[in-house]
């Protein structure tokens, strides 16, 4: 079995380690939500639904495939889509993995997943990663902080708001760290753990480890903008976040990124896995940053236009 499957590829993160394996030479496939989504991958792969309440259909889907990359998650709920659904959704193309006899699958998590820790993203990211240990299938679990990238949202976002405002406010004092992840790093890596063979978990960050605060800074000084960073109440920057998204049709940032970025579950103490410096691919991209606001919403209500701006 030679295939790979990629789900997302159309996407963000899964088009980057799609457009990777058929770099080396591997026959990819798809199974995604927006069969009709512009990409340059459009004619290199084979695309199928990702039928979850079809289970048969899904398993046919990966008939043949060695290697499964899971990308498949929401951000937030959502009255389109949960993170309840997102979980179960998961726990059956895991199934249909097994199956399909799948021989390995490659999952990406989240730093410091917990079950029971009053955080909905990071508890169902924990259940995803025992459910997979529980399969019987043979994995790698990737756990990456914050992506960065061309059509990545927190970085952008945070770019745009500095171009647009006089000052920005950070949650707290802005001491809580960070560790960025280039989204090629992150392709990269996983298509390694392809190949491997038995079971691992992965810490993806990296090189650096940002504060908050000098992570909004050095957004600012790559852009070349100066805006005044101020300390305020986690609330009431969550308020002003809540008024930016309602303003733009989306969800700026959510309660429960407040409380994971604040209690340290974007850093981790390990070592880097991924090369690229954000401060390095952030001088070599300013022109762009920031100049479009990225909606997480908008791309999932209109499954048509690609990621790429």
């Amino acid at each position: 079995m030679n295939i790979h499957a990629v789900t997302g590829a159309f996407g963000y993160s899964g088009r980057h380690i799609a457009t990777r394996l058929l770099a080396e030479g591997e026959k990819v496939i798809t199974l995604t939500n927006s069969m009709d989504r512009e990409s340059v991958l459009k004619d290199k792969i084979q695309a199928f639904p990702l039928c979850f309440d079809d289970p048969a259909r899904l398993a046919e889907s990966l008939e043949g495939v060695g290697v499964l990359y899971n990308t498949y998650w929401v951000r937030f709920n959502s009255r389109r889509f949960t993170h309840a659904e997102a979980i179960e959704n998961t726990r059956r193309l895991f199934e249909a993995a097994k199956r399909a006899r799948v021989r390995r699958i490659v999952h990406v998590s989240i730093t410091n997943p917990k079950e029971h820790c009053g955080l909905e993203y990071f508890e169902g990211k924990a259940q995803l990663e025992k459910a997979l240990q529980e399969s019987g299938i043979a994995h790698t679990i990737l756990r990456p902080t914050v992506l960065f990238g061309r059509e990545d949202i927190l970085i952008n976002n945070i770019a745009w708001t500095l171009r647009r405002f006089p000052l920005i406010a950070v949650f707290g004092d802005g001491s809580y760290r960070l560790q960025p992840v280039y989204v090629e790093d992150l392709a990269a890596l996983a298509v390694t753990e392809g190949r491997q063979e038995g079971s691992r978990i992965i810490n993806a960050i990296g090189p650096e480890t940002f504060t908050y605060r000098e992570l909004v800074k050095s957004i600012g000084a790559a852009i070349g903008v100066r805006s005044r960073i101020v300390s305020m109440p986690p609330s009431v920057v969550f308020m002003v976040g809540k008024l930016i998204g309602w303003c733009m049709g989306d969800r700026f940032i959510t309660w429960d990124e407040v409380k994971g970025l604040m209690g340290g579950y974007l850093c981790v103490d390990t070592p880097p896995t991924g090369p690229t410096a954000l401060t390095k691919w952030m001088a070599d991209n300013a022109g762009n940053l920031g100049r479009q606001y990225a909606s997480e919403l908008a791309r999932r209500r209109n499954r048509t236009v690609p990621y790429l701006r």
